[in-house]
């Protein structure tokens, strides 16, 4: 079964009812400062952390006096945008004492489905992570319309996991886990401590939410946790509202926790694998010695660029002697990439007029 103490990558997704007072709309603050102090805690470890988290329409929502009734989508977007500030400022302020660094990151579902955009957010949250800050995501609840909303932040929190390649999502909710049957409602409701696969007969046990703040239930949890363990991360579902809810989950407080197929590196690289190229990169000797080894496909490497292919589509790549090495997610437009052909990363500035990325392929989006 996986764990947090195994984990490597973690994302974590807060709930508004989490982290907004049901009576007041004001912001909990002594459990936010606990929360704070589990993720320094995972941080000390050695972990990646990413958090996704509701609470900006709740937060502002408060601060405009607007009724705590369904919105119009105009007071919605009007009481995010309020609230945001408030939900950014808020885990700065939380995480700052731990000397951790802090980043807002606003999504929308058209960020993930259009591949030049889900490129650029991984490739920004992957650099955040780098140099040890936390992304706190969220919805772009401002500007976001029925037709490019996720809707719910259990989705989107299995999608961040997806993106940067978590081996653990943990849903921290207002239910201790996943229930035969709706435990509000059912007193002879069963909780799983672990489902491996879910099948139809999990999935007509799932009921609707029955929080006043949160729009998610239990089915699109159930659609996180179809998301999450297909890329290779684990997913668990607990109780949030304790005090250090990380830490009573690595200790073992009551959950469900659902199985990774696989791992995500593993996962990722079969879906690359799985998709029809766009265009085709010749490579030289060298290069194709480089990537055997592990390495990033550089454009000094790059001896022919064939098709008519934008940035994020994928590339077949061959060797010298025409042999398919595999494919990869392209850096850069066809446009761009015969221009950089053959040429150092250093000079790709001088030679496209802005700076670009070193890596043409880079290694994390190349299967071979």
């Amino acid at each position: 079964m996986a764990t947090l103490s195994a984990a490597s990558r973690i994302v974590v997704k807060i709930g508004s009812a989490l982290l907004v007072d049901r009576q007041t709309g004001a912001l909990r603050q002594d459990w936010l400062v606990s929360l704070a102090a589990d993720v320094a805690w995972l941080k000390a470890q050695g972990k990646d952390v990413i958090l996704v988290s509701s609470g900006s329409i709740a937060l502002g929502r408060g601060a405009l006096g607007l009724p705590r009734t369904d919105l119009p989508l105009e007071q919605s977007q009007a009481a995010a945008a309020v609230g945001q500030i408030r939900l950014a400022r808020a885990y700065e302020e939380a995480l700052a004492p731990h000397g951790i660094t802090t980043a807002q990151v606003l999504v929308t579902l058209e960020d993930s489905e259009n591949r030049r955009r889900y490129l650029n957010s991984r490739a920004t949250l992957e650099t955040l992570i780098g140099l040890g800050a936390v992304p706190i995501v969220n919805e772009n609840d401002t500007i976001a319309t029925d037709e490019i909303r996720y809707g719910d932040n259990d989705r989107l929190a299995a999608q961040v996991a997806v993106t940067v390649g978590a081996d653990v999502l943990v849903l921290l909710s207002d239910v201790d886990g996943f229930y035969s049957a709706n435990p509000a409602l059912d007193p002879a409701a069963i909780r799983f401590d672990r489902i491996t696969t879910i099948t139809p007969e999990i999935e007509a046990m799932a009921g609707d939410g029955v929080s006043g703040l949160s729009k998610g239930g239990m089915i699109t949890k159930l659609l996180a946790a179809k998301m999450a363990t297909a890329a290779g991360c684990a997913m668990a579902i607990t109780e949030g509202s304790v005090v250090s809810p990380l830490r009573a989950l690595d200790a073992g407080a009551p959950s469900t926790w659902f199985a990774a197929l696989g791992d995500p590196q593993a996962a990722r690289k079969r879906w690359i694998a799985a998709m029809k190229t766009r265009g085709v990169l010749t490579v030289d000797k060298g290069a194709a010695q480089a990537l055997m080894t592990g390495n990033s496909l550089l454009p000094a490497g790059v001896r022919h660029v064939e098709g008519d292919f934008g940035r994020g589509d994928p590339l077949a790549i061959l060797g010298p002697g025409g042999r398919k090495l595999g494919q990869g997610l392209s850096r850069y437009t066809a446009e761009e990439a015969r221009a950089i052909q053959g040429h150092r990363s250093d000079e790709i500035e001088a030679i496209l007029g802005y700076s670009g990325r070193a890596a043409l392929i880079h290694r994390d989006d190349m299967a071979l």
